[in-house]
């Protein structure tokens, strides 16, 4: 028995995403909080200036979070019906909302009432933004208007109605206080200075136009409608740069990172994608529960804030970069060194070598396989299926290599059946275990199926597997109908390359006739 070799279990390539350094910046966020709200939370955005506080727009409220409070630290409700497009000023002081009465109000965060009520639209406002300059707002209604208000004197300055179809989105320029941008159902948009009569530019997006958003320069900007997401070069008068099609459902928010490198779009297919602004490819995703409505990223990306159709706030935080530790520079004695070779090192030519028999370690199942146990070995293999499914697929493969198998399998009770059956139904479609599970399968039905009706556990577990194998077969008749459609279609392309090299027919000369 001292020449027992345990049971090798073989590693199998793992399938998975390809790790990236995206990969590992974007995974350092934590599990995410979740708040629940009143409704769906149509706009989520951050303050500018730290302590970094976001407000998040949902239903008649606009709530105000702290950078790690999971309750509001302040509630605007003095709205007649739902509120929309919270935004914070440039200083983080002040507040603009817009309604479905048709009003822009203006709030101070350290009151409750509203500071100013700009009146002019005379349908729901959806959009609202702070010039650069701090003294401005600019609002978009489904009136089809867009307007530019005076913050001081409360007053409409000048109002645009060039859209023809409502206007749910826009943004103002970072650089130019007069510039600015929006995004209405009729697929444009245009972009606008405050100091003309009409708009300066109108690009094409060809979708109703969900969100825009201008880089920091000011010389790209991002349009999201339908299932694309597109980058326009202003500088170059509205040229098309790229069209980015990675969502299976409307795009419906943007935003971007604090350095510009990295460009997140939200969709109704609750997935969001990271792109790199470098080649606009997608560098990362995330998955949420519900479809999601709006995206906000912290100012210092610490903090991603993503609000759902089900009225959810998912907020994840960044987890702290692990500090090093710097290894302490003072000498030790020449002993340290002998303790911190480790098993690996290998003798010099000097050295003595003493050499100390190690003792095996044998698992629970190779312990119980060596005992000649093998419904125990079994079990034991199957205790660890969570984690390891190919410890349990080798503990089978031995038994079945013994001989043993159908013995292993057999006199089981209702719950070890069961739990067989489970791992089972689990791995049976993965190709890596099919032979081996198969075989296991055929001999618990030859086994079992005089008494598969005494346990109504065991009979659904059984109709279970029977659709499970029905489904493959069925999977796999449609692979080799479409295997044989592709061999057709490469056979016709072979041929057609070589037709213009065939032989050409020889000429009859004149003596022939």
């Amino acid at each position: 028995m001292s020449s027992y070799k345990p049971v090798a279990i073989p590693t199998y390539p793992k399938l998975g995403e390809k790790i990236t350094q995206d990969t590992l910046y974007w995974k350092r966020y934590k599990t995410p909080v979740q708040i629940k709200e009143f409704g769906a939370v149509t706009k989520i955005h951050f303050s500018p200036i730290q302590p970094c506080s976001y407000a998040v727009t949902s239903s008649t409220r606009i709530h105000l979070y702290g950078q790690y409070s999971q309750e509001p630290m302040k509630t605007f409700s003095r709205f007649k019906d739902t509120a929309y497009c919270g935004t914070y000023r440039g200083d983080g002081k002040l507040l603009g909302a817009g309604c479905e009465d048709s009003v822009v109000q203006l709030f101070d965060i350290s009151g409750k009432a509203a500071l100013r009520q700009f009146s002019g639209h005379s349908k729901a406002v959806h959009f609202v933004d702070f010039t650069s300059d701090k003294y401005h707002i600019v609002s978009g209604s489904d009136d089809y208007t867009s307007k530019l208000w005076d913050i001081p004197n409360g007053i409409e300055i000048t109002s645009y109605k060039e859209h023809t179809d409502y206007i749910r989105c826009g943004c103002t320029s970072p650089l130019n206080n007069d510039l600015f941008a929006t995004g209405s159902y009729d697929h444009t948009i245009k972009v606008f200075d405050g100091r003309t009569d009409q708009s300066v530019m109108s690009m094409d997006h060809g979708q109703p136009v969900e969100s825009v958003l201008l880089f920091p320069s000011g010389g790209l900007l991002v349009s999201a409608g339908g299932r694309y997401v597109k980058v326009w070069d202003i500088l170059k008068g509205g040229q098309l740069l790229v069209s980015l099609r990675n969502h299976h459902k409307t795009v419906t928010c943007l935003s971007l990172s604090s350095s510009g490198q990295r460009l997140l779009s939200g969709s109704l297919d609750r997935h969001v994608k990271v792109y790199s602004t470098m080649n606009y490819k997608v560098v990362h995703s995330f998955d949420y529960a519900a479809s999601i409505l709006s995206l906000a990223l912290a100012p210092d990306d610490q903090i991603i804030a993503v609000g759902m159709t089900n009225g959810v706030l998912n907020i994840k935080h960044r987890k702290p970069e692990e500090k090093k530790t710097l290894q302490s520079t003072a000498k030790r004695h020449p002993r340290y060194r002998v303790f911190v070779r480790g098993k690996d090192y290998m003798p010099k030519q000097d050295d003595i070598f003493v050499s100390k028999p190690v003792k095996a370690h044998l698992t629970k199942y190779d312990a119980l396989l060596k005992g000649f146990h093998m419904s125990k070995a079994l079990d034991a293999a199957l205790q660890v299926r969570m984690k390891r499914p190919e410890v349990t697929v080798a503990v089978m493969n031995e038994l079945k290599r013994r001989g043993t198998l159908k013995n292993a399998l057999a006199g089981r009770d209702e719950k070890e059946l069961s739990d067989l059956l489970i791992f089972l139904l689990k791995h049976l479609i993965n190709p890596q275990f099919l032979p081996i599970l198969l075989n296991v399968a055929e001999h618990i039905i030859d086994i079992y199926s005089p008494v598969v009706g005494q346990s109504s556990v065991i009979h659904k577990q059984f109709i279970r597997l029977q659709e499970v194998v029905e489904k493959e077969i069925n999977y796999g008749e449609e692979l080799l109908k479409i295997l044989g459609m592709m061999d057709t279609l490469f056979a016709t392309m072979t041929t057609k390359k070589e037709s213009p090299w065939e032989e050409p027919k020889p000429i009859l000369s004149l003596n022939s006739q």
